[in-house]
């Protein structure tokens, strides 16, 4: 899907996944259920997901109010603790120079030691003050990622209840017939196999748009394993169809 700012903004249109161009995607494959199956539920997920493409792009880039807002405070009260301190040593070397005639080197040698001391304590602070924003970002990246998880989960609950069995006859290893009011015809359930199979992948593309915003190595690991998690799901959705292709159903 091509990037937003296309050929002429300085570099090639494929670079990265657009937000808007999955969202378009999801918002077409929504109508597409809503025709073909109305009143399922399947539609609803789709437009769940989209809602969570919107998250990510207003969320998740640099431009966010919120982001900016994390790292003035971050950067300010790293200059705040940097001041103090610069103070602190500043009063140190002056004490140390006033008293250079009545202090020992046993005096000299236990205010070197706290110097490096407070020298250490604030380059941990000073880190962690660093680490905040990303730190921030990487939860709220965390919480969307879940969050897309539990909708391929219900994806595959939609499809695990929709069995091809249904369709054939019992020599065949079918269940004769059963199913109900709720039962599809062999066309109907391979599109709505085809539906949960292009959910799944669109469900994984929101994720890949978490990597694309993020380089945090546990951020990275989880789109990995959603992503793992949706092709296997895939998987098991076209082995049903193939053995829809492949099996002669009831008359």
């Amino acid at each position: 899907m091509p990037a937003s700012g296309g050929p002429g903004a300085g570099g090639s249109a494929y670079e990265r996944l657009d937000p808007s161009k999955v969202t378009l995607t999801l918002t077409r494959l929504h109508a597409r259920i809503t025709a073909t199956f109305p009143g399922r539920h399947l539609a609803e997920v789709a437009i769940e997901v989209r809602d969570v493409v919107d998250r990510i792009e207003r969320q998740l880039t640099e431009r966010a109010p919120w982001w900016r807002a994390v790292r003035i405070l971050s950067r300010l009260a790293i200059v705040l603790l940097l001041v103090l301190i610069g103070v602190a040593l500043v009063s140190a070397i002056r004490t140390g120079i006033t008293q250079t005639g009545d202090v020992k080197a046993l005096d000299w040698l236990q205010i070197v030691e706290s110097g490096v001391n407070d020298g250490v304590f604030a380059g941990l602070a000073i880190y962690f003050l660093i680490s905040v924003p990303n730190r921030i970002r990487r939860n709220r990246t965390l919480g969307i990622l879940h969050r897309l998880r539990s909708l391929a989960h219900i994806v595959d609950m939609h499809q695990m209840n929709k069995d091809p069995d249904e369709l054939f006859p019992p020599r065949e290893g079918g269940r004769g017939g059963i199913g109900g009011a709720d039962r599809m015809t062999r066309a109907e359930l391979g599109r709505y196999y085809d539906f949960c199979s292009e959910l799944l992948s669109l469900t994984s593309k929101a994720a890949a748009l978490c990597a694309e915003e993020s380089a945090d190595a546990i951020v990275l690991d989880t789109v990995s394993e959603i992503e793992n998690l949706t092709t296997g799901m895939s998987r098991k959705i076209w082995q049903k169809i193939s053995l829809l292709r492949t099996t002669t159903p009831l008359a």
